[in-house]
């Protein structure tokens, strides 16, 4: 049971202009201070253009509207599915090719 407790780790993250506190696993610390820092960078870039204008809910919004977009951007770059459906037709090619060519030698 300890070793379940050291892989745990109770961390503080300063999001824009909050602390919030969290467990994580340890081997994620790393990656959810870096996402607390983009959300802070992003939200004060739109804060910065933004306030007065707009209410800190929507540039709150806003500001996860980007994130997620570059999520999505490097989730699409990551698509592996058409590499999957070329392997599949030139597998089923090159079968097809070994099968006519064992019928041809029998």
């Amino acid at each position: 049971m300890a070793e379940v407790n050291n892989e745990k780790l109770h961390i503080r993250l300063h999001v824009y202009d909050e602390e919030i506190e969290m467990t994580v696993k340890r081997s994620d610390e790393e990656y959810f201070r870096k996402a607390a820092k983009l959300i802070t960078d992003r939200y004060n870039a739109y804060a910065q253009a933004y306030k007065g204008r707009k209410a800190d809910h929507t540039i709150a919004l806003m500001t996860l509207i980007d994130v997620a977009l570059m999520y999505e951007r490097e989730h699409g770059k990551n698509d592996t599915a058409p590499f999957h459906d070329v392997l599949a037709k030139l597998t089923s090619e090159i079968e097809e090719a070994l099968e006519s060519e064992n019928v041809l030698t029998i």
